[in-house]
């Protein structure tokens, strides 16, 4: 990826405002998060990460389809936690195990980074890992639609951690069968709601199709809330409070 076009799909990273947090980024070849915690813990999250990426990349040299495959795959059960839950939440979506990586990634960083702060949030491509005290709003980028930073989710601290995911067919570089511009999944595990957004927006070509991908999404077990944005147009179903 050039510079340019990265600083591209990050540039709404300047848009948060978080003030009672501390915002620091952590890169490792392709993992690229910004982390909102209550002190610096970038050493502590940089280690975490080349421990969880040398875990899946080693799977990948065992098992070269977990990384090509667009279809689900069996269970492992000698793989690692995080193999075995990307398998497991990309089963239930019917999509490709490289479709959770980033949520994977965001809840197993996540929940080991709440033994030195309380409150972590971490972004992670569009996808997030939310585990904070106080009400939070999360704003919903959708490229060229009108209704791009226009409408927020509102977390209640009760609800966390929490996964809240984005896929979209019209922004960013990765692989999308459909044409949304923005398609959100809330769900308590930030792994399922990045495998099941991706299938969620793979159905969605035209807005006739945003009522039954919004349906499609809900029925899955613990997804909690889904927003679909294409256009002009905007749906929404579940547990979820827009603003």
């Amino acid at each position: 990826m050039t510079k340019s076009r990265k600083y591209q799909e990050r540039f709404y990273r300047r848009l948060t405002k978080d003030s009672d947090l501390i915002g620091q980024e952590v890169i490792v070849k392709e993992t690229d998060l910004f982390i909102f915690a209550e002190k610096d813990i970038r050493p502590i999250t940089e280690g975490i990460v080349i421990k969880y990426r040398a875990e899946i990349e080693d799977y990948i040299k065992h098992r070269p389809e977990f990384m090509t495959s667009l279809e689900p795959i069996s269970q492992d059960p000698l793989g690692a936690d995080i193999i075995k839950e990307m398998i497991r939440t990309t089963g239930l979506a019917g999509v490709g195990p490289m479709a959770s990586v980033a949520g994977a990634m965001d809840d197993f960083v996540g929940n080991e980074l709440l033994a030195y702060s309380k409150q972590v949030i971490i972004e992670n491509g569009g996808d997030i890992f939310i585990k904070s005290d106080k009400i939070r709003t999360i704003a919903i980028y959708a490229g060229d639609s009108p209704l791009s930073n226009k409408i927020f989710i509102k977390i209640k601290p009760e609800d966390t951690p929490l996964g809240i995911c984005t896929s979209s067919g019209t922004v960013g570089h990765s692989l999308s069968f459909g044409k949304a511009d923005a398609c959100v999944i809330i769900a308590k595990s930030a792994a399922l709601a990045d495998a099941v957004t991706t299938a969620t927006c793979n159905r969605i070509k035209k807005k006739k199709d945003i009522a039954s991908s919004l349906e499609f999404a809900l029925s899955i077990k613990g997804v909690k809330a889904a927003v679909v944005i294409l256009g002009k147009d905007l749906g929404s179903i579940g547990d979820i409070e827009l603003v």
